[in-house]
Order: C-alpha cells, then structure tokens, then sequence
C-alpha cells in the first residue's frame, strides 16, 4: 500500500459525473486518488491529475505507477456508432486492464451498467429481485461494450490472477431526476460507500455486484455487494413525492422506460456522424 490511510486509487474517467463524486467522497476517507482522463477540472482539490487517453498505453504505464485499486470509468456514457463504442469502450477497458498487469495493480473496480441486462423485462422478475447471474441481454452497443467489460474482467482475473468487481451502476446523481430513477439510484455518498467497501474488501476474485442505493422500490439484488461490505445507507423514497408530482401520474407498464431494465436504451439509435 502506498503511504496514505488506505493507499492510492488510480482513476480513469474521472473528470466525469460519477468520478467528481467518487474523487471527493474517497479523498475524504483517506484514499490518494490520482485522476486520469482527457482534461482536467478547474477547480480546487487533492487529486493528481494525469491528462491522457485509455488508448495510449504509454500514458496509462505512467498513471498506473505506485497504485494500489484501479476505478476504471472512462469511456463513451451513452449509446454511440459502433466503432467509436469499440474504440473507447472495448479497446479503452482492455488498454486499462493490460496496463494493469503490467503495473502489477492488484485490483480492478469497473463500471458496467444495468445496459449489460437491460432487455430483461421487468415483469419476468415480480416475486424476486434480479440476481448477478442473469444472463446478459445488452441493450445497446453500449450495454455490448458493458457485457465485454465483464467479460475481459473474468478472463483477467482468471488468467492473472487479478482481483476484479464489475458494477452495474444505475442512476447515480444528486438526486432521482424521474420515477425509474426511484428505482435506479444510487446516491453519491452511497457511491462512495461502495466503491470504498470493494477496493477494501479482504477476498475478492472475481464479483458482479449491482450499484444501487438503498431503495425501497428497487428491483436489483444487492446481496452480493452487502458480501462484500457495502452499507448503503441513502433511499430515494425521501423524494418519491416531488417526483411523482413532477411526472403527473402513474407510468405506463408497457412504455420501455418501464417495461425493461435497460428502459430507454432498448429504443435507442446510435448517431450517423
């Protein structure tokens, strides 16, 4: 470990939403956490920045020196042409995880998506929540690039021995921005909570855990993530109300945002330029 409380977190993507979260809430527990993406924000704080691209290897044997988890969040957010998918998404992640090896990183945190299931319907699932083990159903090119990040995270931990827990993050934001988003969320402090259980975990080899945070309408096992010491402690009932008023009226079961896990993705076309 490196010379702080818990060490030192090498993150990828992390001028982005969930990274801006992640960079203060794990900076405040003790964690050195070193940013890497293609800019860096204006704005004060502790983190070491490295500027650069997840294709450029020799950018990212520099980022991964003297650290001990990875938080890998770069990539394309959204669906997109394929062959940008390819190259950020699929091409990016391998290009962490290789210079991972060769850094001698000892673990991966990676950011997947519920897209890696999203035309499971919901439906199918009304007497139980849905397990890690359901069989990938991506919605888009982008939950495609989702299912390889898990995928290229079991064969590494496999064939190096690497310890690798992939995150199918929800709605992660302030505050739930829509009714599926009551579902969906996973609250910026719990998401620190829960990046800092998995990088602290004492056994850890190869883990598919669900992002959420603790609500009560919430159709995503958590169990898996609560093995591994995550205690989410936020719910987003606390602002049911506001948005249900704000939706004017009940949703529709067949509407896709509703109907899938992936909601909308499972409509969405990628751009022609």
């Amino acid at each position: 470990m490196s010379d702080t409380e818990f060490g030192r977190i090498l993150m990828t993507g992390a001028a982005g939403g969930v990274g801006t979260f992640l960079r203060a809430g794990l900076a405040e527990l003790g964690w050195q956490v070193r940013g890497f993406d293609l800019v860096t924000p204006d704005e004060p704080g502790t983190t070491e920045w490295v500027v650069g691209d997840v294709g450029d290897a020799a950018a990212l044997d520099a980022a991964m020196r003297d650290v001990d988890v990875v938080i890998h969040l770069a990539g394309i957010p959204v669906e997109d042409r394929f062959e940008r998918i390819l190259k950020s998404n699929i091409d990016g992640t391998y290009q962490v995880f290789d210079a991972a090896v060769r850094a001698g990183v000892p673990r991966i945190l990676t950011a997947s998506s519920n897209h890696a299931v999203g035309y499971h319907e919901r439906a199918d699932y009304r007497d139980a929540p849905i397990g890690v083990d359901v069989r990938p159903r991506p919605d888009t090119y982008y939950g495609v690039s989702k299912v390889f990040m898990e995928a290229i995270g079991s064969f590494y931990a496999d064939r190096h021995g690497m310890q690798v827990v992939c995150v199918r993050i929800g709605s992660c934001f302030e505050e739930p921005k829509s009714i599926r988003m009551l579902d969906t969320w996973l609250s910026p402090a719990d998401a620190t909570r829960l990046f800092h259980a998995l990088a602290t975990a004492p056994e850890v080899g190869y883990e598919i855990v669900y992002g959420i945070s603790a609500n009560k309408t919430a159709w995503w096992d958590l169990e898996p993530a609560r093995r591994l010491g995550y205690e989410p402690q936020d719910d987003s009932d606390v602002f049911a109300e506001k948005v249900e008023a704000a939706a004017g009226g009940a949703p529709d079961p067949a509407d896709p945002e509703f109907r899938y896990l992936g909601g909308r993705f499972t409509m969405a076309v990628p751009p022609e330029d």
